[in-house]
């Protein structure tokens, strides 16, 4: 993703669900988000298409600063863009860091 590029919904449930996919690579990991949301493995690609959900997916990788950056790394894009992400999807105003 070009640096400054502006993170549309599309984008962002695009990034929610690699980050989804990352997860599930991960058993640990998975498994800490199904227990922290409390939905089953057998619902999560029901699930998936909500956008509610999608934006739960980032705020739980953005909560966890290492899955963040193993996320972001899996991605092709910065921590910085995953908040972005999660931001257009919980409907929050982005609002840049100064640097």
């Amino acid at each position: 993703m070009a640096k400054g590029a502006r993170i549309t919904r599309k984008i962002a449930e695009n990034l929610a669900i690699q980050a989804l996919g990352f997860m599930a690579g991960e058993p640990e990991r998975l498994g800490q988000f199904l227990a922290a949301t409390g939905i089953g493995p057998e619902a999560i690609r029901k699930a998936a298409a909500d956008p509610a959900f999608l934006a739960g997916v980032l705020d739980h990788v953005a909560g966890d600063e290492a899955l963040l950056l193993a996320v972001a790394e899996h991605a092709g894009v910065t921590p910085q863009d995953v908040e972005h992400a999660q931001a257009v999807l919980s409907g929050r105003p982005w609002q840049r860091e100064v640097p």
